[in-house]
């Protein structure tokens, strides 16, 4: 009886010994499990995962812009090849056109609209990326094309809200670029450079890249390349410019030819000296001399 009851008493703790090793076996996974669990810092994962989606939405916002700069140089002049303009589908040209002064009250009779070349008043328009909310008086605004300034212009009944916000997007901030509606223009957009233009539907036409590509600040195409973009202090106002004039203009108009001008119209130096600008300013608002050699010259 002894032997059996002992028999049995050690299979008992035998069993006991099992259990209870299989009892601190499994506590002493999981204790293992949670003494090495990862402790996640998530605020950092989130500051991480923001930085991530900023830059995203950055590069997102970027890329199309970089994109146009990229294809924009593909369409530089070059000695060889002094206009690719002629290249683009639908550009008009007309060459050799007289660059004259008129005076402020003088109007020209342009055989464009919105023009793209001829006499033109002293006082530029400003062009240095500025988006203009009104429509300007033509002959500021060839002024700017003969410093190698595009003009972008929109008819307000044709051009959509989309349109014209892109178009926006493209011009502010950027130089020898400069933007207005223009009303009764023929078609939704046109965009002017000395002598040289081209009118489109929509703003999504890869023919605007290749025109500014091609003629923004051109060498062998704007007479006066280079000259300033800038406000003129006291004489062209960006904030409340000269006001465009819709009715075609009367038969004391100055002719496409220059004829009819004012004798007495000013020059550039004789507008500075109405200002008394300091020299200094001077030099900044007036072209270098082109090199020959580097540009072919005028």
């Amino acid at each position: 009886m002894a032997s059996g009851d002992s028999s049995k008493d050690a299979a008992k703790s035998a069993k006991a010994i099992k259990a209870a090793r299989k009892k601190a076996g499994g506590k002493s996974s999981r204790s293992g499990i949670a003494s090495s669990g990862i402790n996640i810092p998530w605020l950092t994962v989130g500051a991480v995962l923001s930085v991530i989606a900023l830059v995203a939405v950055i590069a997102w916002n970027l890329w199309p812009r970089y994109m146009e700069t990229m294809e924009a140089e593909r369409w530089a002049p070059t000695a060889e090849n002094p206009d690719p303009a002629q290249d683009i589908e639908g550009v008009v040209t007309v060459e050799e056109l007289n660059n004259v002064h008129v005076n402020p009250d003088q109007r020209v009779a342009y055989d464009h609209a919105p023009p793209i070349g001829g006499p033109h008043d002293a006082a530029w328009a400003t062009c240095n990326g500025i988006v203009y909310d009104d429509a300007i008086r033509n002959e500021n605004a060839v002024h700017s094309l003969e410093h190698g300034a595009v003009w972008i212009t929109y008819e307000p009944e044709l051009a959509s809200a989309d349109d014209v916000d892109r178009l926006r997007s493209r011009v502010e901030g950027q130089s020898y670029l400069f933007m207005s509606p223009y009303p009764g223009q023929d078609s939704p957009i046109s965009l002017q450079s000395w002598g040289r233009q081209l009118q489109l539907d929509n703003a999504e036409d890869e023919r605007i890249t290749h025109f500014i590509g091609a003629l923004r600040l051109n060498p062998y195409t704007s007479p006066e390349v280079g000259a300033s973009c800038a406000t003129i202090p006291g004489s062209f106002d960006p904030e409340n410019p000269r006001p465009f004039e819709a009715d075609p203009p009367g038969p004391e108009a100055v002719r496409m030819d220059g004829s009819g001008a004012a004798d007495d119209a000013d020059t550039m130096e004789d507008l500075f000296s109405e200002l008394d600008l300091p020299e200094g300013e001077i030099d900044d608002l007036v072209p270098a001399e082109p090199d020959a050699g580097e540009d072919g010259g005028q």
